[in-house]
């Protein structure tokens, strides 16, 4: 096991903690690279606007610039898809019989690219992503589900659908929508925001396997730190390491279905799976088979029961006479809830031609800020994130030079 460690890339000096030397060496070490850390978590734009943009804008150019070389490296595919591309767009603007085709197959890629990018955007950043389907996903079905009981179908006019959702000039008979026809109409977006945090998932996983397989010091807090807990493994006392460490055995000796069951049900320490099975070695396809079934099928399914019972319409009207039941402030509260929940069947039921509906009531303007304010705080936290990057690429070259 030491062997394993040593050519993973874990540091050496583990191996030396039983010589004085080395264990001074240790904690000077430790103590450089624990006050280092603090130098750059105080990197923020809150605290130092002017140096944080500034650095941002720098590892946004190395970045750019190591993106490039790849690319270079790689100018076959490269010139292959641009051909592909040149091709799309040529079927594209040409007239003729195949443009209903064409304009299908856009509008069903650029549905499903905006949803698997929403679930990147959910799951990268090891659990620091936006929380899109709290903010998208979730709001998208409970929409469905309110309509679905409304319109008594789920038929609804394309377009406007998905844009909008208006009822179907025919209707529907009441009684008439169950819980699969609503899960079926929004199985697709569901299972590509699901597939995009399972790709979510995949940069900690190749940063982990490449560190293991070059014995390199990779430049990433959160495999360091996973490398820790597995030092302490013995003496760990805390709920959360044991549990991180529980999800790590299980990965571990387990393997395809271990990762499936962690990937299958609402689990925030899923975040180091990637890291875990990278560090491991793992195979790319039991690692990203497992976690694509148990985010994208698996748990997605779940996600979707949970929000269209919640979103039913009995179980909406029984919510709303509950709050109204609070004593002293509820009927002040039931009414806006009242309220926009009686201008969005009013929504359902215009037509084009008929009218803009009723005004939305300040429920609706709240969720707007507060959807708005989680977005600003993610872009603020990208910032944060790339200037404490180049800060500590600077400590780096500093330590190199000091070394030299």
């Amino acid at each position: 096991m030491a062997t394993n460690r040593a050519r993973c890339g874990q540091p050496q000096k583990r191996g030396t903690k039983d010589k004085p030397n080395g264990y001074f060496a240790d904690s000077a070490v430790s103590e450089r690279r624990q006050k280092d850390r603090e130098e750059r978590l105080a990197l923020v734009l809150w605290r130092r606007p002017i140096v944080t943009l500034h650095y941002f804008l720098l590892e946004t150019f190395i970045t750019l610039k190591e993106w490039t070389l790849k690319l270079w490296r790689r100018r076959g595919a490269v010139f292959l898809f641009l051909v592909l591309c040149s091709l799309f767009s040529l079927a594209y603007s040409t007239e003729g019989a195949h443009q209903k085709y064409v304009q299908y197959l856009e509008k069903r890629f650029l549905w499903c690219a905006y949803w698997v990018g929403l679930g990147i955007l959910s799951s990268v950043g090891l659990g620091t992503g936006l929380h899109t389907f709290l903010l998208y996903l979730g709001p998208h079905i409970a929409s469905v589900t309110l309509a679905a009981y409304e319109c008594g179908s789920t038929d609804f006019p394309e377009p406007p659908y998905p844009d909008q959702i208006i009822c179907p000039e025919a209707g529907g008979m009441e009684g008439s929508i169950s819980l699969w026809s609503i899960i079926s109409k929004v199985r697709m977006e569901a299972c590509m925001w699901g597939a995009g945090t399972a790709i979510g998932e995949l940069p900690p996983y190749f940063m982990a396997r490449a560190a293991r397989l070059s014995g390199a010091d990779p430049d990433d807090e959160d495999y360091e730190e996973f490398e820790e807990m597995l030092g302490q493994a013995e003496t760990a006392q805390d709920f959360v390491t044991r549990a991180k460490l529980g999800v790590q055995n299980m990965v571990q000796k387990v393997g395809f279905f271990g990762i499936l069951a962690c990937a299958s049900i609402p689990n925030p320490l899923f975040d180091l799976a990637g890291i875990t099975c990278g560090h491991f070695l793992v195979p790319f396809w039991t690692f990203f088979g497992a976690t694509l079934i148990g985010k994208a099928i698996i748990k997605m399914h779940i996600q979707k029961l949970f929000v269209i019972i919640t979103f039913s319409k009995h179980i909406v009207e029984q919510m709303v006479s509950l709050i109204g039941s609070l004593p002293r402030v509820g009927p002040s509260i039931q009414k806006p809830f009242s309220e926009y929940l009686e201008a969005q069947r009013s929504k359902l039921h215009h037509h084009t031609g008929e009218g803009t509906p009723a005004s939305e009531n300040w429920l609706s303007w709240v969720f707007e800020k507060v959807v708005l304010v989680m977005v600003c705080y993610f872009i603020f936290s990208i910032i944060n994130s790339m200037a404490q990057s180049y800060a500590k690429r600077r400590q780096r070259n500093h330590q190199d030079r000091k070394n030299a």
